[in-house]
């Protein structure tokens, strides 16, 4: 054997590997520190050797566990990690095959000031108020009534079938002479109007909260009776409003998830497919965040075990209202017939 050539063979394999000029600085957490969950991450990657730029960025909570991932050369993400030691690894990975790594340790103990907030079972829960929305703006119509002639809904809690514990929800899109027509309902859950009993005077709680994840299950006959469903999270928070949109399109412009322009106030399509099952029970997870620089992140869609990755950013708007509230819409049928939409173990988390 060569040595030589040997050893210039490892060290051209360790040059490729990694450049000099690739790295990852992390400004949070510190290594060696001890943090409350939700766990805030701040880094910046560079790799100067590649004219393309970093493509990405991740956080690996344990060998071979992707925990989130951004693209781009900047992260800011709080991250939810149980009690123990981390050895955890910022990776960063360029355009131009050449990747970096930070490993640092960390212990997580305990949530951050305790603010964190889950409201369970929410289909059985007061203060649900249901709305109409009508072509061709779709702003609320205030002279309708769910028993009315332009189009009619009802919400019935504490159905047993179908149902996956005897508390389901049916809510009915019941048709109309409104052949466009859409049913919103909508709950506020913290600050203004709040049903939880959480009327936050002081203005300090919603404030503290970053990640939000809206988890629940619904179950249709015919999924292609419906035009769309739609599931929200809505913030308002230092006379900002922050809207994290999300629609089901079923019916209208391909089976799609799309996701809501706070300043263009239109739909953003996300390429990714939304294929729900009819006489089923299906499995929504939805998660997303407020910045820490005060920006929008469309982070995750699951269906029924299919996890789609959307890093998508956006920006709020200004707003009077203050508080976080949660909506849940039904889009009506093409030819006007009626369809109904079961709700169970709906599970709404802040952090």
């Amino acid at each position: 054997m060569n040595v030589g050539k040997l050893l210039v063979a490892v060290c051209l394999c360790a040059m490729f590997a990694l450049p000099a000029t690739a790295g990852v600085s992390v400004s949070s957490p510190g290594s060696g520190s001890t943090s409350a969950s939700p766990v805030h991450f701040v880094a910046t990657a560079s790799s100067s050797a590649c004219a393309k730029g970093v493509s990405a960025m991740g956080i690996y909570t344990a060998p071979g566990k992707l925990a989130y991932k951004v693209n781009g050369a900047k992260m800011d993400t709080y991250l939810a990690m149980s009690n123990g030691t981390y050895n955890v690894v910022v990776q960063e990975w360029d355009n131009c095959g050449w990747s970096a790594t930070a490993p640092l340790t960390l212990t997580v103990n305990g949530s951050s000031s305790g603010s964190g907030k889950t409201f369970s079972n929410l289909q059985k829960s007061g203060g649900w108020t249901g709305y109409a929305l009508l072509p061709p703006s779709f702003g609320i119509c205030s002279s309708c009534t769910s028993g009315g002639s332009k189009v009619s809904w009802s919400w019935i809690q504490g159905v047993s079938s179908p149902s996956m514990d005897g508390i389901s929800t049916k809510s009915s899109y019941k048709g109309g002479t409104t052949q466009w027509a859409d049913i919103l309902w909508n709950n506020h859950l913290i600050g203004d109007f709040s049903s939880q009993g959480l009327p936050d005077f002081s203005k300090t709680l919603a404030p503290s909260l970053h990640n939000f994840t809206y988890d629940v299950y619904f179950w249709v006959g015919n999924v292609n009776d419906s035009q769309a469903l739609e599931f929200d999270i809505n913030q308002f928070v230092n006379g900002k409003s922050y809207i994290w949109g999300h629609e089901c399109r079923i019916g209208i412009a391909g089976a799609m998830w799309d996701t809501w322009s706070n300043p263009g106030q239109h739909w953003v399509k996300s390429g990714v497919a939304c294929n729900p099952i009819s006489n089923a029970w299906n499995h929504l997870t939805i998660n997303v965040q407020r910045t820490s620089d005060g920006h929008l992140l469309f982070h995750t869609i699951t269906l029924n075990g299919k996890t789609a990755t959307l890093n998508r950013y956006d920006t709020p708007t200004a707003t009077n209202w203050y508080g976080i509230t949660v909506n849940y819409q039904i889009d009506s049928n093409v030819n006007k017939t009626p369809y109904s939409v079961y709700l169970d173990k709906f599970t709404f988390t802040a952090q």
